[in-house]
């Protein structure tokens, strides 16, 4: 059963990969959702002993890789913000989806500053408030995404 479950978490993370890889048009990319911290987010959320911090670090490696961005930043920050999000599982749970977007929100924005102070000391990048547009963007998917995978969790039983 534990295989059954690895395998279903997997499938939504892959989506949520070909989503963050797909072209969209110049004006939009901006405002592209962090579909993979998302995803992240929820399954550590919902089922926290499935999902942990090194699959957080090896699905930010491969987005390391697939952009062509400094290796190690997207494992880094994700590794952060769901240590930050399995620690107060229990916390977050009990709130509305609505407050719950309002915290994803947060930790988008740590994802994001600290993505920044990272390329800032590795490739000397000035911030742009620009950056922050996908912020906005999770926040306002949050509750899409948290229904979603929720009914995806209970029609597949994953514990």
């Amino acid at each position: 059963m534990n295989s059954r479950y690895f395998l279903l978490i997997t499938v939504s993370i892959f989506f949520a990969l070909i989503m963050a890889l797909m072209p969209l048009p110049f004006s939009f990319e901006p405002f592209r959702p962090d579909w993979v911290l998302l995803v992240l987010m929820y399954w550590s959320l919902a089922v926290p002993h499935r999902l942990n911090i090194g699959t957080a670090w090896v699905v930010g490696l491969l987005i390391d890789l697939a952009t062509g961005s400094p290796l190690g930043i997207n494992s880094l920050t994700y590794s952060i913000c769901i240590f930050v999000t399995a620690s107060n599982f229990q916390k977050i749970r009990n709130f509305s989806i609505w407050q719950q977007a309002i915290l994803v929100g947060l930790f988008l924005t740590l994802y994001h500053l600290m993505q920044f102070w990272l390329n800032h000391f590795l490739m000397d990048v000035y911030f742009n408030p620009q950056y922050l547009w996908p912020v906005v963007t999770g926040m306002l998917s949050w509750p899409w995404i948290f229904l979603l995978l929720r009914k995806y969790r209970r029609h597949f039983r994953i514990r």
